[in-house]
């Protein structure tokens, strides 16, 4: 009988003894999922702080190139032909530009050109408005001619024609200061001869041209070969 009871205790003694251990399996099963809890709970709270933060922050400058940036595509070489596609008229802080580098037919008063004249001398016996008879010389004498822009200077007058050249329209300017004359006789177009880069033409005919309009004034024209 007492065997009986025994055997029919044990079981429940081995059965309490079981119990802690599905206790201890159990927490960590627990414990894993409060940790993964945990983790959600903190990248939930990161995540958006990183993104807000990436937004924000300025982009690395070799990520995007910039507009403004010294690596931009450089610009197109500068040559002969396309500087003649640009050549300035009218006056350079008071007075007569040189002839463009690029523009062998021109001549030019001022000192700085490679082709350059001694200014018009106005006759003492010359009476009357000298940009006025200077307009009149000039229709008279060339081709096709337009007066494009007379304006007042300080101490002096300035003046702008159009005329025909040998391949295309030349551009004549005239700066009168009391009894002197500066002026630029220039071609619009250079032509040049491929494959060459050297522009074709000289400054003789703008010389004569320029002697043509002081003959019809009766203006000096001094020159070099007048001084020997």
């Amino acid at each position: 009988m007492a065997f009986g009871m025994s055997g029919h205790l044990l079981p429940q003694v081995v059965a309490k003894q079981n119990n802690p251990t599905k206790r201890c399996c159990s927490t960590p099963n627990f414990a894993a999922t409060y940790n993964v809890e945990q983790q959600e709970s903190f990248w939930s709270k990161v995540l958006p702080l990183a993104v807000a933060v990436s937004l924000v922050a300025p982009l690395s400058s070799s990520a995007i190139p910039s507009l403004n940036s010294s690596k931009s595509s450089p610009l197109a070489p500068t040559t002969p032909f396309s500087q003649s596609k640009n050549m300035a008229t009218g006056l350079e802080y008071g007075k007569i530009r040189p002839c463009p580098s690029v523009n062998p037919s021109c001549v030019s008063t001022n000192p700085q050109s490679s082709s350059s004249a001694f200014p018009l001398i106005i006759s003492q016996n010359s009476t009357g408005n000298a940009i006025m008879q200077l307009q009149d010389a000039i229709l008279k004498t060339q081709k096709n001619a337009k007066i494009q822009v007379i304006e007042d200077i300080p101490n002096g007058k300035y003046l702008q024609a159009e005329v025909d050249g040998g391949f295309g329209r030349d551009v004549l300017e005239f700066l009168v200061k009391g009894n002197s004359v500066a002026y630029r006789a220039m071609a619009t177009k250079v032509t040049y001869i491929y494959p060459f880069t050297t522009a074709f033409g000289d400054s003789k005919g703008q010389e004569e041209r320029m002697k043509n309009i002081a003959e019809e004034l009766g203006w000096y024209a001094p020159s070099l070969d007048s001084m020997d």
